[in-house]
């Protein structure tokens, strides 16, 4: 496993779920539902230079046969537009499940869906940051895919 924090991202319509990891990369916690469109620069570089993560997980939202959906195409954009923050090496990750995930257990904790909205970002940007983690623990080697900058941003 290679050492340094991370930080997860899911990426949303309205808002955009981050958690981070611990230095050793054992356990996501949520950080923030930041509201999509407000800032997104000013607040995505300052997460950055709190955090200092060595490298951005995004959860890329595929159908549960593989296939893109029309969020695919959004987290792509965004996870490229990411690296164009100079920042650290951002990956693309399957996500399939994981806001379903963050729902049901929220749910299992006795919160609702339309009290719990900016909440289910953050916990889906977990699971999404702890699955990779896991993933990487496990393979002896990253998650996902690597983004490369898009020169047409």
């Amino acid at each position: 496993m290679r050492p340094g924090v991370r930080l997860g991202i899911d990426v949303g319509r309205a808002r955009v779920g981050v958690a981070v990891c611990d230095r050793d990369g054992l356990l996501a916690t949520p950080v923030v539902s930041h509201p999509r469109g407000k800032d997104d620069e000013g607040a995505f570089r300052a997460l950055i230079e709190e955090y200092a993560p060595v490298e951005i997980i995004v959860g890329l939202p595929l159908s549960l046969a593989g296939t893109d959906t029309p969020s695919t195409a959004d987290a792509r954009e965004f996870a490229r537009w990411l690296t164009t923050l100079g920042g650290p090496p951002v990956r693309l990750v399957d996500e399939r499940m994981s806001t379903v995930s963050a729902q049901r257990g929220l749910h299992q904790a006795g919160r609702s869906t339309r009290t719990s909205r900016a909440v289910i970002d953050q916990a889906a940007a977990v699971i999404i940051l702890q699955n990779a983690l896991d993933f990487e623990r496990s393979a002896g080697r990253p998650a996902g895919a690597a983004v490369a900058p898009d020169e047409g941003l």
